[in-house]
């Protein structure tokens, strides 16, 4: 029987050694297929199996043409690159690539296709490059993978924003999630810029010019989280901005600290939306800039009696009213000054008789000494009598 039980175990134990002997031949061939790291190029230091590679060289004009394939973070800040090409980076030689630091490496021009060979791209820093151009195809007609953008202090002229406004509606960077523009003294946006930016959590606007949000849509940014608008120059909301902000289901911090606020009867609708909402990140500090008579008064604590708004300010109405009144000034002017012609008639016409003949005599005058000048027999004449 015991002989029995061995000759049944037997069977059993050859398929376990099998397995175990498949797995070892898998592991040992996946080993020997797989890449080892290349060598790090000269100007550049690497670690961690050469899958960070930091250039941070002053000298380096240009993208090193031997990183090692696998690299997966990539730094070239404080570099001189100048402009990026396309076909700087490469896919093939940089198909793992997530994280690209490029910030401060004095860049003025982003071209054509200069990142479209990037399908691991998920983060990129432009941040602090004095940028004059950004190609609205820098990431090839295709898009990209890439999810946070960082332009800090990289939008300083107003062709390069209207290039970056083209580049988001196009759809290129539909996966987009973060979005950093502060630092970029931006007075107003274009509109529509991100309309097409659906996967949108983080825009960050802080620390610009912006006066007014009247033409900036929101309502496309379902999954907005977070919205910096703090260290701005505006100086109202209107009912259509706040609307927008009551209709995004993910949006729960907004900052506006930091803003020029005018309160006025036009503030009374940002005032009522801050005392129902609890999207505002420290709104108990945002405070009256202007007028004098409410400097540094807290806007939750405005009501209406401290704005004077019984009557309803109708700025258009006004407008159009001054325009009727200047008009009839205007007409009136004219009826007097053609009444006052009409009753001077006589005078006025003897005046311009008089004037007539004057410029009549004047010019008889010039025609006869002309006559005399032409005639040689009446110039020796008039010498010998002066003789």
């Amino acid at each position: 029987m015991g002989a029995t039980m061995a000759g049944a175990g037997a069977p059993a134990e050859r398929p376990r050694g099998a397995l175990c002997l498949g797995l070892l031949l898998l592991v040992l061939l996946r080993c020997g297929s797989a890449q080892p790291p290349g060598p790090c190029p000269a100007p550049c230091e690497c670690s961690e199996a050469a899958e960070t590679v930091k250039c941070a060289n002053g000298n380096l004009t240009e993208v090193p043409p031997d990183l090692p394939p696998s690299v997966r973070r990539l730094s070239l800040s404080g570099t001189r690159l100048g402009r990026l090409p396309a076909g700087a980076l490469a896919a093939p030689r940089l198909a793992q690539l997530r994280a690209l630091d490029l910030s401060r490496s004095h860049l003025l021009a982003v071209e054509a296709g200069a990142l479209a060979a990037l399908p691991g791209l998920r983060q990129l820093d432009l941040s602090g490059n004095p940028l004059a151009s950004l190609s609205p195809r820098a990431f090839g007609e295709a898009g990209s993978p890439l999810e946070e953008l960082a332009l800090r202090g990289a939008l300083r002229g107003h062709g390069v924003l209207r290039s970056l406004a083209a580049l988001l509606q196009a759809g290129a960077l539909r996966n987009l999630s973060r979005l950093e523009l502060a630092d970029n003294g931006l007075l107003l946006l274009p509109a529509g810029m991100f309309a097409s930016l659906p996967g949108l959590r983080y825009l960050d606007l802080s620390n610009n010019s912006l006066v007014d949000l009247r033409n900036v849509s929101f309502r496309g940014l379902r999954r907005l989280q977070s919205l910096d608008l703090s260290d701005n120059s505006l100086s109202v909301l209107r009912n259509g901005t706040l609307a927008q902000f009551r209709s995004l289901p993910a949006l729960r911090r907004i900052g506006l600290g930091r803003n020029a606020w005018v309160c006025d009867c036009a503030i009374e609708d940002l005032v009522s939306w801050l005392k129902e909402s609890d999207q505002v990140e420290g709104k108990e500090a945002l405070k009256c800039s202007y007028p004098e008579k409410m400097l540094g008064k807290a806007l939750l604590k405005i009501n209406s009696s401290d704005l004077n708004c019984s009557v309803p300010l109708d700025l258009p109405s006004q407008l159009q009213t001054s325009y009727v009144f200047l008009g009839i000034v205007l007409a009136l002017i004219g009826a007097i000054f053609l009444l006052v012609l009409y009753l001077n008639r006589k005078g006025i016409k003897k005046w311009m008789h008089n004037i007539r003949d004057a410029c009549r005599d004047h010019m008889e005058g010039y025609h006869y000494r002309y006559e005399i000048n032409a005639d040689p027999r009446l110039t020796n004449l008039s010498s010998n009598s002066d003789v």
